[in-house]
């Protein structure tokens, strides 16, 4: 498959899957994601991987997390109902430190909303799913190149912190067909997650709970060790009864992704130098942010466009420098405002934020409608 394609961004993101080497999928049918799934059902068994289309969503991410036990890279493809379902276990994957990816193509909701229609209605949903206190990554691609590129960026962050990695799509980026450039093999970076190489000790191997992120022993493979979903020790031992252990086991997981925040985030911004103004949008709506940017440059507005593509963890900081920047910041999203709450808390007072929702929620949002507000600010 490597070349140039006229391609999907679902198929564009099952293939990354595999660049990433991802050999095992288990999903559930499911609009507007079901395209990864068909295609990786024809795909894993010719680069001898394992598909299995299970009962549900709940039973899909439990076995992606079981095959990654066993040292293979591993995935689900959902959307927003059946990432509801797949929020204990994607809480039970946090907590025992499992590398997977989970790829959300969203859709309108809550409940079973309009499953055509696209939202970025699940973003607080990746941060803060499941319960207790964790965090996850969480990142968003734009176009049909990133689906495979960030695809495999998300497989690379998985293994190196030990984390599963939400791939938040929408339905314009899943649905969209652009060109694709897919590399040599030997082009890609990859990264696997760290294996104990001494099994013959005689007791467990110290495989959890470390903020530099502990090798992960392989089922199967002579290792010693015990996963639990209760609070446990560095040996996966269970500890359910001293407020220490609780201490010690949600500060370690937590410490792991905060500690190293400057290697996961990735932002991309434009035009930011001379702009007293900053459109701040992620995924699908980052295009629209851009051509209204363009517009509002052409018009003699000193506008520039700041993207995170990383989600989660938020980048907080990056934020808080453009606030002292620039005057006004203008956040757009396709819901109702779920991630500009957190870009008002990152400023500071230092700027004035404001939402822009599309006109109508599911579509994208109209750049001239982007360059009006732009004008309203500046008379």
């Amino acid at each position: 498959m490597t070349g140039v394609h006229f391609m999907q961004g679902n198929i564009a993101c099952a293939e990354g899957a595999l660049a990433a080497g991802c050999r095992f999928f288990a999903g559930y049918p499911i609009t507007p994601a079901t395209e990864i799934a068909e295609h990786l059902a024809l795909r894993m068994p010719e680069v001898n991987g394992v598909y299995v289309q299970m009962e549900d969503e709940i039973g899909s991410i439990a076995a992606v997390i079981g095959a990654s036990w066993t040292g293979t890279k591993a995935m689900t493809a959902t959307s927003g109902p059946g990432i509801s379902l797949m929020q204990e276990n994607i809480g039970y994957a946090v907590g025992t430190e499992t590398p997977c990816v989970i790829v959300d193509v969203q859709r309108g909701g809550p409940t079973t909303g309009i499953p055509s229609v696209p939202f970025q209605g699940d973003t607080l949903q990746a941060r803060r799913g499941s319960h207790g206190e964790y965090e996850i990554i969480a990142i968003s691609p734009a176009s049909p190149q990133e689906m495979f590129d960030l695809t495999i960026q998300a497989f690379n962050l998985a293994e190196k912190f030990r984390t599963p990695v939400y791939l938040m799509a929408d339905a314009f980026v899943g649905h969209m067909r652009e060109k694709v450039i897919i590399p040599e093999p030997d082009d890609i970076q990859l990264v696997d997650r760290k294996i104990p190489q001494d099994v013959s000790g005689p007791r467990e191997i110290a495989g959890f709970l470390d903020e530099d992120v502990a090798p992960m022993p392989v089922l199967g493979r002579g290792f010693k060790t015990h996963v639990t979903g209760s609070c446990h020790d560095r040996y996966g031992q269970r500890n359910v009864v001293d407020a220490e252990a609780l201490d010690f086991f949600v500060k370690q997981l937590s410490d792991k992704i905060r500690k190293h925040a400057d290697e996961i985030i990735m932002t991309e911004s434009s035009d930011l130098d001379d702009a007293d103004i900053a459109i701040i949008s992620y995924g699908s709506v980052s295009r629209a942010g851009k051509a209204a940017t363009m517009q509002a440059r052409e018009a003699g507005f000193k506008v520039g466009t700041f993207r995170p593509v990383t989600l989660w963890p938020f980048p907080e900081t990056q934020i808080a420098e453009l606030a002292e920047q620039v005057g006004t910041i203008l956040v757009l999203e396709n819901n109702l405002g779920q991630l500009f709450h957190y870009v008002k808390a990152a400023t500071n007072g230092n700027a004035d934020v404001r939402f822009i929702p599309p006109t109508v929620l599911g579509t994208l949002h109209n750049p001239e409608q982007i360059l009006e507000e732009i004008k309203s600010r500046e008379t």
